[in-house]
């Protein structure tokens, strides 16, 4: 029995999609701002950015969540989304206003295309946790 199993499955999916795209914009925003020597905290953001994303889309791709169930892993992947996306929004508009140079510019720019992937990730997960709801088309509450 091998000790981690690989979910093809979720290569494949929308979220696993936008998970690699994440991870793939992350990337290139966090060299656009190294290369240009922007300020710190935009470079930090863009790498802890990168290192969140590849640290879940394992999570998932292995199957570690299933194994580590003790967590709720959705919740917490739909957190760290809204909190990177507001995080994205105000250094990434920071970085388009002042844009210092064409590094930091472009960087700004990508940061905002890693907005709009965060927004899309927290959505596709929301519709997957059902938190105990019937799947019903004609649900309806017991006290109404």
């Amino acid at each position: 029995m091998a000790l981690v199993e690989v979910d093809k499955g979720f290569l494949r999916s929308p979220r696993g999609a936008v998970k690699i795209a994440r991870a793939l914009v992350a990337l290139v925003t966090l060299i656009c701002f190294a290369a240009s020597h922007s300020h710190e905290a935009y470079t930090a953001l863009a790498a802890m950015e990168v290192a969140i994303t590849v640290l879940l889309f394992l999570l998932y791709l292995l199957q570690l969540d299933k194994r580590l169930s003790w967590f709720f892993w959705p919740l917490a992947d739909i957190f760290n989304s809204v909190i990177a996306a507001l995080f994205l929004l105000i250094v990434c508009l920071f970085a388009v206003i002042i844009k210092t140079n064409t590094g930091t510019l472009v960087g700004g720019v990508f940061g905002l295309i890693l907005l709009a992937l965060c927004i899309v990730d927290a959505v596709l997960l929301f519709q997957k946790i059902n938190f105990g709801r019937s799947t019903t088309a004609n649900f309806r509450l017991p006290f109404w």
